[in-house]
């Protein structure tokens, strides 16, 4: 109740009982008096009168449209001004002009007009629509990705089209999905490659999609209807009207500013209790290319500059307005401010952020920007929070209506969070954006608290993000000579983690939705979070590494609970939630020791599951969920949205807490009519069977896994990179948690690569492409596994098996066959159709160095021929069982017989001529080699000694 009543204090705000009152009309005149019946012509001229008086005015506007030569710039001189739009009436503020126009035909459907000398705009607007530059491929209302791409949009061969493509832009993805760039074409060579500046709005610098790529603002591209083109040489402007159009009447503006309104004060002279209220804001410019400044270890960059720009305020308001197709950011709230109000606004098709809080990396202690950057333990500033006050803090954004922001630039968010403290977000409904719906790009310096709002239809355009996102990347995280995941070291360092994110961030009474990503995702470091009373559709919950978050009584409808690489001492807490699924859904790295603090009382909901049963799968994954039960969540009425449970639920004996599921987005009436609702979707009959087991390969004596689902992202590469996930095991040079990318310079998304790779390598060292932490290195290897094809006859210098075991039982020929010397035409001690793990296991007799293994195999029937399996080592004095894990892996084969060929010999042994190693027992782990099940006919094994 007093954070309530704290907050409620915060944010309260009235107009002054006694002020002075002028009033403005695009009719009046600057020469009139301000009053009613002779108002002022301009807004700038009500300003200045107000300023002058030196006390509390209010200003009201009449209707119409009020260009502006210039941003209007507040400062402390004008605190306690109310600019309000009068009685119901709707005044515009426009950063644009209108033009006078002389329209002809051109061609083709084009129309052409002069315009202006001075005249330079990247956005025109016809009856108030925003239209389109001429670009290439052609606009598609239906393409999810910059509504329309080409691979070819930059090559010589469309270039070669271009008389001067100088002035235009290239817009292009990030390779992994990570956002976008954006490029200022300077010019075109005598072969057609085009000379461009730009790509710095992105701070993971990857280089741009080889297909997700499009451009505009080039003459010759001009032929769809929508189209336009400033040639600012001639004066001309072209534009090619859709059908319908009347454009001897239509209303054509361009615009000119980058802002309307700044208002721009200190931290010790700030602008206090300006309000603004009914004004609809319009027509600034694209600032796509000002977008460079990067921000804390996020993949993110800034531009410090919107429609709407607060600086150095106290008390300041916005509210009852709507910003409607501006260029680049819509609000951006700078550096300090305090208690800045956003509310019952709309805000629409914004280019850049709907709202951005973000503050000053001065104030941060070890402030680090590029992914890659680390700094040494001993380095670590340890004194908590913030140097200095200049950043944003206890600024509310309520009852506000955010919907198909990011129409230029992807790597933007209908509220973005960067470097501030205590910015609530209450009751708002977003939706309609190509990335998260709130993004949070750090943890500096927490306190936030997201509720009641409802996202969905999020990360449309980009990938590996939620409708929630955040990063955590702070000063604790991957501090070089401090390793967490050390017991003594947490013991004293558990304080270390918070360093930054100084109060907790609090997600509550949320709906959210997500169908291209998680709909709540904590991304690298992410920590001290609350996240409860959260209903989420369809994504699921993610929390990458990072420490100290509790998840707790939410409704994962359809989906689960998704831990990512996780430290050992994460001490997260996940209890008392609803589960659509039976298991966990983990990706890279997760520790083998029991998960968290604490996971358990969760519910896996199972429709018609009347008699509660243990969450086996949970249990097994986490070492923990030991009163988690599955059975039927007894959901009131899931088809309309209501996820409460009736009484008698099993959830409410776990402790689940029913939340409201009336509450969520806009609540002012004239936006909710507007507002759109998620897709609540179907309730699904998830599928409960036992998550399927993993594949698992093995080189140079370490355990691979190639990469699935969510994998992807927790190693940071696309799914068309893939890579070999190292598992277990350890080289000198290669560890767990690397992915192999390539060898000798050559792609390997699948172990089938790396196979392929060896069998032709001719090469007497191995180059070994990793991704280690996201970062790409080489590592070189000069003994390997060699795997080659052997003819008959066998050898004959090997050594003495002393006997051969087998799991489970073979058929056909006795086992010692495979000892015997001796090829044979037949199936030979064979495993049954359809065992998929047999296991050989011969013994030596003692502890050899072994040379060379050479497996054969006869192709019995067309198709036994082909060898598909790993062996292991031990060097046990005694049965060293079945148990693999236990074991030393030697190296995997996949081997098919040459068309024609009887015996299939195969030869195992280091590259450089060393010793595979010395083992007295080896186990050859077999697989299936024909879709039906059939296994292979092995006619021999033999082993040679390394003398």
């Amino acid at each position: 109740m007093k954070h309530l009543l704290l907050i409620a204090f915060l944010f309260t705000y009235s107009s002054p009982l006694t002020a002075e009152t002028f009033y403005v009309s695009p009719k009046g005149s600057d020469a009139a008096d301000g009053s009613e019946v002779r108002p002022f012509a301009s807004l700038k001229k009500a300003q200045m009168v107000a300023r002058q008086l030196g006390k509390t005015s209010k200003i009201l506007v009449r209707e119409g449209t009020f260009y502006l030569p210039e941003p209007l710039v507040f400062t402390a001189e004008d605190s306690g001004t109310t600019w309000e739009a009068y009685a119901n009436e709707l005044p515009v503020i426009s950063g644009g002009l209108r033009l006078e126009t002389a329209w002809k035909p051109y061609k083709d459907g084009i129309f052409q007009t002069p315009v202006p000398a001075d005249l330079t705009t990247d956005q025109l607007f016809v009856n108030g629509v925003c239209q389109r530059m001429a670009r290439y491929p052609n606009f598609d209302p239906n393409e999810r990705i910059f509504n329309g791409f080409a691979a070819d949009s930059i090559s010589p061969a469309r270039a070669a089209r271009w008389a001067d493509p100088t002035g235009g832009f290239i817009h292009a993805m990030h390779r992994h999905m990570w956002g976008d760039y954006h490029y200022r074409i300077l010019g075109k060579n005598a072969n057609n490659t085009l000379n461009y500046e730009g790509g710095w709005q992105n701070n993971r610098q990857m280089g741009m999609h080889e297909n997700y790529r499009f451009v505009e603002n080039i003459f010759e591209e001009l032929d769809a209807p929508g189209e336009w083109f400033l040639n600012e040489k001639t004066n001309t402007l072209y534009f090619y009207p859709p059908p319908g159009l009347d454009l001897a009447k239509a209303r054509v503006e361009a615009v000119r500013l980058k802002s309307l309104i700044e208002i721009r004060g200190t931290e010790k002279r700030p602008v206090r209790d300006i309000r603004f209220k009914g004004f609809k804001f319009c027509h600034t410019a694209r600032t796509f290319m000002a977008n460079r400044e990067p921000l804390l270890r996020s993949d993110w960059t800034t531009y410090r500059g919107g429609a709407i720009f607060f600086e150095g305020t106290e008390n300041c308001v916005l509210e009852d307005c709507t910003l409607d197709q501006v260029g680049g950011n819509a609000i951006f709230v700078n550096k300090y401010n305090r208690r800045v109000v956003v509310k019952g606004c709309e805000i629409v098709q914004a280019g850049g952020n709907g709202i951005a809080f973000v503050g000053d990396p001065q104030a941060v202690r070890n402030p680090l920007f590029e992914y890659n950057q680390r700094i040494s333990v001993s380095n670590l500033d340890r004194t908590p929070g913030p140097l200095n006050n200049n950043y944003p803090k206890n600024c509310l954004v309520e009852d506000s209506l955010i919907h198909e922001t990011g129409r230029v630039e992807k790597q933007t968010a209908p509220i973005q969070i960067a470097m501030a403290s205590h910015i609530t977000v209450r009751h708002c409904s977003i939706y309609d954006v190509p990335r998260a719906g709130i993004n949070i790009g750090d943890g500096c310096w927490g306190g936030h608290v997201i509720e009641y709002c409802d996202i969905f239809d999020t990360v449309k355009e980009t990938g590996d993000h939620g409708s929630f996102n955040s990063w955590g990347r702070d000063r604790y995280w991957e501090v070089q000579g401090l390793n967490l995941n050390d017991d003594k070291i947490w013991d004293r360092e558990k304080q270390t983690p918070l360093l930054d994110t100084i109060d907790p961030i609090e997600l509550r009474n949320n709906r959210w939705r997500c169908d291209h990503g998680w709909d709540i995702d904590l991304d690298d470091g992410s920590s001290n979070y609350r996240i409860y009373n959260n209903l989420c559709l369809n994504g699921g919950l993610k929390n990458r590494e990072g420490f100290y978050r509790t998840v707790e009584n939410n409704v994962i409808v359809n989906n689960g609970f998704h831990p990512h690489v996780w430290y050992k001492h994460s001490q997260d807490i996940v209890r008392k939630n609803i589960f659509g699924v039976d298991h966990y859904l983990p990706a890279g790295g997760m520790p083998p020791t029991p998960w968290g603090a604490e996971m358990d009382y969760n519910l896996v909901h199972r429709e018609g599951l009347k008699a509660p049963r243990p969450a086996v799968q949970l249990s097994k994954a986490s070492q923990r969920d030991l009163h988690s039960l599955e059975a039927d969540a007894l959901f009131v009425d899931p088809t309309r949205g209501d996820f409460r449970v009736r009484d008698g639920s099993p959830a409410l004996q776990l402790g689940f807490v029913n939340f409201p599921m009336d509450r969520f987005g806009v609540e002012k009436e004239s936006l909710k009519k507007k507002a759109r609702t998620p897709d609540l979707g179907k309730l699904k009959n998830a599928d409960f069977s036992a998550p399927k087991a993993a594949k698992f390969h093995y080189f140079l004596g370490l355990k691979l896994k190639e990469l699935e689902g969510e994998e992807f992202s927790a190693y940071g590469v696309t799914q068309k990179a893939g890579g070999l996930a190292v598992i277990d095991g350890k080289t000198v040079d290669i560890a767990p948690g690397d992915l192999i990318q390539s060898i000798n310079a050559k792609p390997v998304k699948h172990f089938a690569d790396l196979v392929k790779i060896l069998q032709e390598n001719q090469a007497k060292t191995l180059e070994l492409g990793l991704v280690r932490k996201q970062k790409n290195l080489t590592v070189r290897i000069a003994s390997f596994e060699s795997i080659t094809r052997v003819n008959p006859p066998l050898s004959v210098s090997t050594v003495r098996i002393e006997s051969i075991t087998t799991k489970p039982g073979t058929k056909n020929e006795p086992s010692n066959t495979l000892i015997d010397g001796k090829l044979a035409e037949n199936y030979g001690p064979v495993f049954e159709n359809g065992i998929r793990s047999g296991i050989y296991k011969v013994e030596l007799g003692r502890a050899i160095a072994i040379a060379e293994i050479q497996t054969w195999t006869f192709n019995q029937n067309g198709n036994r021929g082909a060898q598909k399996f790993v062996i292991f080592g031990s060097n046990s004095p005694t049965d060293p069982g079945w148990e693999l894990n236990k074991m030393t892996p030697l190296g995997e084969v996949e081997l098919s017989p040459n068309p024609g060929e009887k015996f299939l010999g195969s030869s195992l042994k280091k590259s450089d001529g060393s010793a595979l190693g010395k083992f007295r027992w080896l186990l050859w782990a077999v697989e299936p080699v024909t879709n039906s099940g059939e296994n292979s006919a092995f006619q021999e094994f033999q082993i040679i000694e390394k003398k």
